[in-house]
């Protein structure tokens, strides 16, 4: 067995699914960044602008940087009740990949044993774990790696898998033998992704406008949500997986075995109301060690109002708005009042 292919089996037996590798050239993903930030597609997320053509030059980002061990995990919960969710306008939706504990901190342990494991069977070699906190395009990596091909919804679809996986990866000075990326996408001609985005993120195949995407708007956003996309929303309070769900690759999708990426505290079979009359410190312990403290408490309550404007008229709704009609965040008095209206007007008809 050669070292490359040791060090794959190594990869699965610490719990990934796929583990590829490839070299640091994505000058040809340069182009697709370049228009992408131009158009100002990255929405708020200035860091993408500031970081700009490094993401792609992973041996400026760590000098010495020959090879890229890319590996990726699967998350899907079992009993995922994506569906039944969606339709029952007084649940939350929450993004399956989030229903557990946060994935950063599982994967990069998980790489740095990888790595130090790596040491037995090379040698002492200088690394860096990369798990969305290092600036460098992981979706290329993995294309280039020959973990799946790029989809049109912009995520890394997977024939024998489909796409409800994370991706990490290691850059290492060890020099490797390439794998082959895959030689053509294969989405065909459907567009199902395109036609299911609820805010019409997809503008195209292969190009997402963040500044549309529900997981964009519920998560990276800080400020107000255009009134325009909030009807659209639907009940989704963190992410959207709508793009997913209707991925025909995704009947292929395995049932993740890491118990830390299955549901907390029932989140995948919350009611909104409840949900949004936590206090901070309840909310505090309900989303320790999850994914969903990054949108903060005043950005949950700004997404669930949103949620709750969408739901059927029901007395119980109703009082749990007018709790935080007066919230001392405007940001979520902007959105109360908005639920709150969109309940008038329903009413009124």
């Amino acid at each position: 067995m050669t070292l490359a292919e040791s060090i794959k089996a190594l990869g699965v037996q610490l719990g990934f699914q796929q583990v590829g590798i490839t070299d640091t050239d994505l000058t040809a993903f340069d182009e697709y960044l370049l228009e992408y930030l131009k158009k100002g597609h990255h929405g708020d997320m200035d860091y993408m602008e500031k970081h700009g053509l490094l993401r792609l030059r992973p041996e400026l980002l760590v000098p010495g940087t020959k090879s890229i061990i890319v590996v990726r995990m699967n998350y899907l919960p079992p009993n995922a009740h994506m569906q039944e969710t969606l339709k029952d306008k007084t649940k939350a939706y929450i993004a399956r990949y989030a229903l557990g504990r946060d994935y950063h901190n599982l994967m990069r342990k998980r790489l740095k044993d990888f790595a130090q494991a790596i040491t037995q069977l090379a040698g002492e070699h200088g690394y860096k774990v990369c798990v969305d906190s290092v600036p460098i395009m992981e979706k290329a990596l993995a294309q280039k790696a020959g973990l799946g091909w790029t989809g049109k919804n912009t995520l890394i679809l997977n024939k024998q898998v489909g796409s409800y996986f994370f991706l990490g990866a290691l850059l290492t000075n060890l020099d490797l033998p390439r794998d082959t990326p895959m030689p053509e996408e294969h989405c065909g001609k459907c567009k199902a992704c395109i036609k299911i985005c609820p805010t019409a993120a997809i503008i195209a195949p292969y190009q997402l406008d963040a500044r549309r995407c529900i997981s964009y708007l519920t998560i990276e956003s800080k400020g107000s949500i255009p009134v325009e996309l909030r009807p659209l929303m639907g009940n989704r309070i963190f992410g959207c997986d709508d793009c997913q769900i209707i991925c025909p690759w995704n009947r292929y999708a395995k049932i993740t075995d890491e118990k830390d990426f299955h549901p907390r505290h029932q989140l995948d079979n919350r009611q909104l109301v409840d949900l949004f009359l936590l206090s901070k410190e309840e909310y505090t312990r309900l989303t320790e060690g999850s994914p969903m403290k990054r949108t903060c408490y005043e950005g949950w309550l700004r997404n669930i109002a949103v949620a709750l404007g969408n739901a059927p008229y029901e007395e119980p709704i109703i009082d749990a708005l007018k709790q935080r009609e007066f919230h001392e965040s405007e940001l979520v008095r902007e959105h109360v009042a908005w639920a709150l209206d969109q309940h008038l007007k329903k009413c009124s008809r």
